[in-house]
């Protein structure tokens, strides 16, 4: 009797997810120093920057090294990783629906953090 653990097709979806949120998030937060795919400043709600002690830039390379730490996570331990990008998604969601911009963004990160909680669930029994 085959279990979820041995089915190949679990198996393969626990690995497409596992390369899609441990290299997305690394890419993601590389490009925070780089700003090639967009300008992440901009991402970043006005009312949160008025209180940082330093710019909206700096900031957000804070995020990006957040972000390329919780994408090795999950590729080393998918378990613990996959919850992380959930909350980070959600966050990020919620700040951008705050803001009331970006919000097609939003939906977006809110669907990921849905793939991101699926993969830590998978990771239990795969």
């Amino acid at each position: 009797m085959e279990t979820i653990a041995s089915n190949p097709t679990a198996r393969s979806v626990f690995t497409i997810l596992r390369i899609t949120f441990g290299i997305v998030p690394i890419v993601a937060g590389a490009d925070k120093f780089a700003d090639l795919l967009t300008n992440w400043d901009l991402y970043l709600n006005p009312s949160i920057a008025s209180m940082l002690p330093f710019s909206a830039h700096v900031f957000m390379q804070i995020v990006g090294g957040i972000e390329i730490v919780a994408g090795l996570i999950v590729l080393a331990k998918p378990s613990v990783g996959g919850w992380i990008v959930m909350v980070w998604l959600i966050c990020i969601a919620l700040q951008l629906i705050a803001m009331g911009k970006y919000l097609d963004v939003a939906v977006r990160d809110l669907v990921m953090s849905i793939g991101a909680m699926s993969l830590a669930r998978l990771s239990r029994v795969v």
